[in-house]
Parts: structure tokens; C-alpha cells; sequence
């Protein structure tokens, strides 16, 4: 039977064909136009910084490199920009030159390939336990607890002043006990190395000094000095405490790497001690060998072997020290 289109029938028809025929075309230029504006993005996002036989290096690539250096070179990132662009150029050199001596199908490549490939793995491993194990829940908590076992300590801010004798100690008291100044007389007369200050210690803890000098610093009150020479190994000492505070305890902040390492540390060997429990382990004793005397070789005929002289006794000066 034949079919008779009409007028618009006929166009119809033909530009729906033509549109199926088109589509293909339509949709790969789409493609190609979001690929364009993709790599002019990635282009402006991590730019080429050197190209070498065809190879682009970017951006990106020359700051992952840069974080293998220690921090000091990191930190001057911009200054030394230009050297790791060389020096990556040089590795891609190299990169070529290998490839093109058949190096990544040599056996001894491959070798080390595979250790660290264990390398890594064990790291990943590690790296996902302690992930999956020390949460931060579990760090504020052993915060917690580091509150509880250190509760806030008092602490003490004094000068001193040392001296070699009992007499001495209390001829200073009693200087003091007339107007004069604690600071002059420390500059003055004091033995200890803090002497040029003053005397001035700083705060200080009561495990931070002495059991002696710690018991007078802490019962005296602000703004007073001891009546009675303290005596300690360095010497006597007169005491001004200048200042009494309470320690503040360290903040999260402060201590979250050291609780966090604690943390780490105990799940390690917890999970080291779980995985020799399973396994079947047997530690061969390396047998040591016997240890041999060095065979003596005979004098030679041409040359006779010498006694050696006897050693005399040192004379009672010689073993006797020089004044």
C-alpha cells in the first residue's frame, strides 16, 4: 500500500529523521564542550608548570612534593618554588630514561616494590586501627581523668638569698630586719646562680624544691621572709615570698597529643598481645658458636722472636700524683 504524505507531513517526517541522525552529534558536542570548561577549570585550579617531552607537571605535583621535605623548606614554599620545578623536571627525566631501560619489569625493582608494598600496608593497618579504636570521645575522657589525678597545685613566687655559713644567714636577716633591701643584699651577697637577678626563682611548685626549702617558702605569707636560717645541701638560705597562686591546670589542648599517644600506645600493644594469642608462634635459640683460640704461629727461622723486656714495677713517685 502506498503511503502519500502531505505537504507538512512530508517535512515532518524528514526533520525527525534528521533530528535522529543528529543526536549522536549534539550529545558529543556537549561532551566535548563540558570537557573543555572541565579542563580549563582543572587548568586554572592546578595550572602546568613545566612541560617535559610532552609530560605536563602541575601545580598540584610540585606541592605534594613539597610536603616530603622537612617543614623548614615548606615553609619557605614560594622562595624555593622555582628549585622543585627543576628538581621535578629532573625526576621525570629520570623516570624516562629508567622506563626506557626496562626497569619496571627488573626483577630487582620489583623486589623492593614488594617490601614497600608491606610497608605500606602495615602502616595503612596500623593507621585504620587507631582510627577505628581512639576516638576523641575516648581522649576527652582520659582528659577527664588526667584532671582528676592532677588536681590544681599551689604555687609559690620567692627570692632568696644563699650563703655559706649559719652566721653569715642570720647577719642578713638581721640587715633586713633594719629596712634593707632584699634585692641589693641577693645582688650583694648571695652565692647561688640566680644571684644576678636578685635572687628571684620564679614559681615554683612544692616537689619543685627541697623538702626544707619548700616547707619555709610555703608557710610563709606574701610580702615576708624567714627569722631563721633554712638549711639545705647548697647551703643556708633567707627566703622572700613575693607571691602565692594556684597552678591552672593544662587546658585539652595543651595535653590532647600526649593523652592521645597514651591512648595509641595501650591499643597497640592490647591488639599485639591479641594477635599472638592467636598465632602459633616459635622463636628459634641461634646456636653461637664456640669461640676459637687464634692459632699461634711459629717464630720464623730468618728472625728469632725476642723476649719482651720485663715490665718494671713504677716507682713510688711516679705512682704518686703531682701537687
Amino acid at each position: 500500500m502506498t503511503q502519500f504524505y502531505g505537504r507538512s507531513g512530508l517535512l515532518g517526517a524528514l526533520l525527525a529523521s534528521s533530528l535522529l541522525v543528529a543526536a549522536p552529534a549534539l550529545v558529543s558536542a556537549q561532551e566535548a564542550e563540558q570537557d573543555a570548561e572541565q579542563a580549563e577549570q582543572a587548568e586554572e585550579e592546578d595550572p602546568v608548570v613545566a612541560v617535559v617531552d610532552g609530560t605536563p607537571i602541575r601545580f598540584s605535583e610540585v606541592t605534594a612534593y613539597a610536603y616530603t621535605l622537612p617543614p623548614q623548606y615548606r615553609q619557605a614554599f614560594n622562595q624555593i618554588f622555582p628549585f622543585l620545578v627543576q628538581r621535578l623536571i629532573d625526576l621525570a627525566l629520570i623516570d624516562k630514561a629508567a622506563k626506557a631501560d626496562g626497569l619496571s619489569d627488573d626483577q630487582e625493582v620489583q623486589e623492593r616494590v614488594n617490601r614497600l608494598t608491606v610497608e605500606v600496608m602495615r602502616e595503612v593497618y596500623m593507621e585504620r586501627l587507631l582510627e577505628a579504636e581512639v576516638s576523641e570521645a575516648e581522649v576527652e575522657a582520659r582528659y577527664q581523668t588526667f584532671l582528676e589525678e592532677n588536681p590544681p597545685e599551689e604555687e609559690v613566687r620567692a627570692r632568696h638569698i644563699l650563703l655559706e655559713s649559719e652566721e653569715e644567714a642570720r647577719e642578713v636577716i638581721a640587715a633586713l630586719d633594719e629596712g634593707a633591701d632584699f634585692v641589693a643584699l641577693a645582688e650583694e651577697r648571695s652565692t647561688g646562680p640566680s644571684a644576678a637577678q636578685g635572687g628571684d626563682l620564679g614559681y615554683f611548685t612544692n616537689q619543685q624544691m627541697v623538702p626544707s626549702f619548700a616547707e619555709t617558702a610555703f608557710a610563709l605569707e606574701p610580702g615576708s621572709y624567714n627569722s631563721d636560717p633554712v638549711q639545705t645541701e647548697f647551703g643556708w638560705h633567707v627566703i622572700l615570698v613575693e607571691d602565692k597562686r594556684t597552678k591552672e591546670q593544662p587546658t585539652f589542648e595543651q595535653v590532647e597529643p600526649q593523652l592521645k599517644q597514651e591512648l595509641q600506645g595501650e591499643v597497640v600493644e592490647g591488639h599485639l598481645a591479641e594477635l599472638r594469642d592467636d598465632a602459633e608462634i616459635e622463636v628459634i635459640e641461634r646456636a653461637e658458636p664456640q669461640a676459637q683460640e687464634p692459632a699461634m704461629e711459629a717464630p720464623s727461622m730468618e728472625e728469632p722472636a725476642m723476649d719482651e723486656p720485663a715490665m718494671e714495677e713504677p716507682s713510688e713517685s711516679e705512682t704518686q700524683p703531682s701537687e
